[in-house]
């Protein structure tokens, strides 16, 4: 079923508000949400030990005070690194949203970590995305290839499962469109992932969680709109829809929203709006939501 253009795009900030606080850490995402991003991106990883961790890379040598691998680092190991002070240019605010964001009041302590320096578990973000006050999206990245292969969408569904954003929906042909669109989008979590095999694997062990098909360049396949099987997103990072703007039409005529990646300059907010994007992820939320509704200075 065709779906209407979309006036509204969501603002989902891309590794938190990463643009003026480190990346993947808490201070991060409370800075994202106390700018009024409507959702939250993050990256996953699995740890020799077994826990999943927001880290983009590899390793840690970028986003920390250490070095090694994060699949040969157990979780304990990683939480004696420094992942915030990297980051030099630490807006002012920060140290408010380390001790008293309001968006931590109904957070159990032992849900969260003590030292907001540390490596962040999808577990302490998904808390504190339960816990929000108001809706958020929280859209996850499966990083691939990993040594752990599907290990990461198992681990992955038995957490989401836990805080009940794992539930069956019929999925079967007497399944209307329409009913699978609408809990689609009142869904908390979308997976995401530029492998189709680790979509596919989460469409098997969860099917009613909405997936996006990350988008580095186009194949002649994906490039009329069309995804994969049990796929409804289409991800596109902005230099491709600079390209080849049609795109967003043709996905939407095909039943499929798009979400954009990484938009962080006026202009390409500018574009993506006037082709009725559906989400725009940045890492600048602030400057994008003020943008769309507004208010920026």
């Amino acid at each position: 079923m065709p779906l209407p253009r979309n006036e509204n795009p969501l603002v989902i900030a891309h590794r938190g508000a990463s643009y003026a606080v480190a990346e993947h850490t808490l201070p991060a995402y409370l800075a994202a949400i106390e700018t009024g991003a409507d959702g939250l991106e993050c990256d996953v990883r699995l740890t020799r030990d077994g826990h999943l961790v927001c880290v983009h890379d590899r390793t840690v040598n970028r986003t920390s005070n250490g070095t090694g691998i994060v699949s040969e680092l157990d979780l304990s190991g990683l939480r004696q690194l420094d992942f915030l002070s990297w980051h030099d240019d630490l807006p002012r605010t920060t140290g408010e949203l380390l001790t008293d964001s309001p968006y931590l009041s109904g957070v159990a302590p032992d849900r969260l970590d003590v030292n907001r320096s540390t490596v962040l578990t999808l577990e302490t973000l998904l808390a504190v995305v339960a816990d929000a006050g108001r809706p958020l999206k929280l859209l996850i990245e499966t990083k691939h290839p990993t040594r752990y292969g599907g290990l990461v969408e198992k681990e992955l569904v038995r957490l989401l499962k836990r805080f009940g954003w794992a539930g069956d929906l019929d999925s079967g042909p007497a399944a209307h469109h329409a009913d699978a669109e609408l809990h689609a989008a009142a869904h908390p979590v979308t997976i995401m992932s530029f492998a189709p095999v680790a979509l596919r694997r989460i469409r098997l062990l969860a099917p009613s969680i909405p997936l996006a098909l990350l988008m580095r360049r186009w194949t002649s396949v994906r490039r009329d709109g069309s995804l994969p099987t049990g796929v409804s997103i289409g991800g596109p990072g902005v230099r491709l829809l600079r390209s080849d703007p049609d795109y967003v039409e043709l996905a939407h005529a095909a039943g499929n929203r798009v979400y954009c990646w990484t938009v962080d300059q006026l202009a390409d907010v500018e574009l993506v709006r006037s082709l009725g994007i559906d989400a725009i992820i940045t890492n600048r939320p602030a400057m994008v939501a003020g943008e769309l509704r507004g208010t920026r200075p």
